[in-house]
């Protein structure tokens, strides 16, 4: 069965059934649980809906709106509406201290990156403030597009103290394996999460729609000695990940 024929109002369409844009985004949901709309497959266009279920295009539109806002279909500008792929929500532990890469690799994920920025930098007052460093010095920055099997995952970028990091070019996958190999690897760290809604350029980065929901993650990092070794701020993507605490009496 094809879409034009799945989406004809005979036999699910009707009276006493609910809003017909409800009635509408329940049948495209069954297309797309069913494998009829498959992922990344792309919708009729309204019109073609509207004439097929013979519904009006306010009532499509506002169907298909709940499936975007649901996370089922993804609008791409000049293109139309596409199903999207199914994400396997990713659970990160917040009771251990373990880098993106070791956390993938520890599922089975092959990590890439896409840098966006890496280099020394005049540091922003907040970096100034957290790493303890004098107004003036430099600062060694990596900024990253963090990918796992294949799919754009969070945006990271980090601050740290040209002494722990002098070449930030060698950084080429996991920032914490090259603080290990030297001897400047952080033993804990304190993280603060708030939920975000993405802005256009990170959307854009991370395969998401512009104001879907991403957490913001802030994380400074400590060595043994309690010196600051590392301010990071990531933004992961909100239909992606699962942050998990245990708590203990």
């Amino acid at each position: 069965m094809n879409a034009t024929e799945f989406l004809r109002p005979e036999g699910w369409l009707g009276q006493g059934s609910g809003p017909r844009y409800v009635q509408l985004r329940r049948r495209l949901e069954e297309g797309i649980e069913t494998g009829i709309l498959p992922p990344n497959s792309s919708l009729p266009p309204e019109r073609e809906i509207a004439d097929i279920t013979e519904l009006s295009r306010v009532t499509v539109r506002k169907a298909i709106h709940e499936l975007v806002q649901n996370g089922l279909v993804e609008q791409r500008q000049g293109s139309g509406s596409f199903v999207r792929e199914p994400l396997t929500r990713v659970e990160q532990s917040l009771s251990h201290l373990t880098s993106f890469t070791e956390d993938m690799l520890s599922r089975g994920m092959e990590t890439t990156s896409k840098w966006l920025e890496r280099g020394l930098f005049m540091p922003t007052a907040a970096e100034v403030a957290a790493l303890g460093i004098a107004e003036g010095e430099q600062v060694a920055r990596i900024y990253r597009l963090r990918e796992a099997g294949g799919r754009p995952m969070a945006l990271e970028r980090a601050a740290l103290p040209l002494d722990l990091l002098p070449n930030p070019i060698e950084v080429t996958t996991s920032l914490y394996e090259v603080l290990d190999r030297l001897g400047h690897r952080p033993v804990r760290a304190v993280q603060k999460i708030s939920a975000v809604n993405l802005q256009a350029r990170e959307a854009d980065l991370l395969g998401v729609a512009e104001g879907d929901a991403g957490l913001s993650i802030e994380r400074t990092s400590f060595l043994a000695d309690g010196r600051v070794a590392e301010l990071t701020r990531s933004l992961y993507r909100g239909d992606a990940y699962d942050f998990v605490a245990e708590l203990r009496l």
